[in-house]
């Protein structure tokens, strides 16, 4: 691996356990300054001093966002993007570059790839064009892959996310972003079908802390390598101490009941 590569993943990944939380917070050219993303240093305060590994941002909200002081966190800049307002919000289209990032100071890059969209064909174009540029830089590269398009039934389907996984790993990825499938038996064969570090989505609001720590700790039983959970995170109603929960059971491998007394 380019030793800059190296670097940079050991700055998004726990180097002991090769685990990773990751804090997507680019959802405000999607849907705007919605609860939790309003004061972008407090946002990013709370999740660090929990213990998140890295955060995901736009490139322009980076200049919002350096704290210059407190606990260290590892800065991902997402290149691609769509808006709410679009007829055609599932057509992601690049916004910036990795030399963009690297500019910024960025650990990594990552981009989202909506596979069976009608847009399709565009989306992965421009992964490939970027992974290829990330290679040549050694800047690793989250792919954020989802099924959804109008052959697509439902995108948890083990098989679905399996093709999503394995679209990211050979279109040269370094990590992975799928839903979870379930279960720990449907979600191994994820795992199994992909190279490369698997991490779970969020997905929308869930119901309690309990159902994310619960997903969390299953996707671990099947091999996956953590999480990149946004709104489920930064929208709770103690970020910091959710992320402390959370790392007891990515980074030190507790139970559920552990992490919910904490919680509780």
């Amino acid at each position: 691996m380019h030793l800059g590569k190296a670097v940079r993943l050991e700055r998004i990944f726990n180097r002991n356990t090769g685990r990773t939380i990751v804090v997507p917070m680019d959802h405000g050219v999607s849907v705007g300054p919605i609860d939790g993303l309003v004061d972008m240093r407090d946002a990013i305060n709370g999740v660090a001093e929990g213990g998140a590994n890295a955060i995901i941002l736009h490139k322009g909200l980076v200049r919002c966002s350096h704290r210059g002081k407190g606990a260290d966190i590892g800065l991902i800049v997402h290149l691609s993007a769509s808006t709410s307002l679009s007829p055609f919000p599932n057509a992601k289209t690049l916004v910036g570059t990795v030399e963009d990032a690297i500019k910024l100071g960025a650990d990594a890059v990552s981009l989202h790839v909506n596979i069976g969209d009608e847009t399709e064909r565009d989306m992965l174009e421009q992964m490939g064009r970027v992974t290829s540029t990330a290679m040549d830089w050694g800047m690793p590269v989250l792919a954020m892959i989802y099924a959804r398009g109008p052959k697509v039934g439902n995108e948890y389907d083990p098989g679905v996310v399996a093709q999503c996984a394995r679209v990211g790993v050979e279109l040269g990825a370094d990590v992975v972003k799928v839903p979870y499938t379930g279960s720990v038996e449907s979600f191994r064969r994820v795992v199994d079908g992909c190279c490369v570090p698997v991490v779970i989505a969020g997905g929308p609001k869930l119901d309690s802390s309990e159902d994310l720590v619960r997903m969390v700790y299953d996707s671990l039983q099947a091999g996956g390598a953590g999480l990149s959970i946004g709104r489920n995170i930064f929208q709770a109603a103690q970020p910091a101490r959710l992320v402390q929960a959370l790392h007891g059971i990515v980074h030190d491998d507790w139970e559920v009941a552990q992490a919910m007394e904490l919680l509780q």
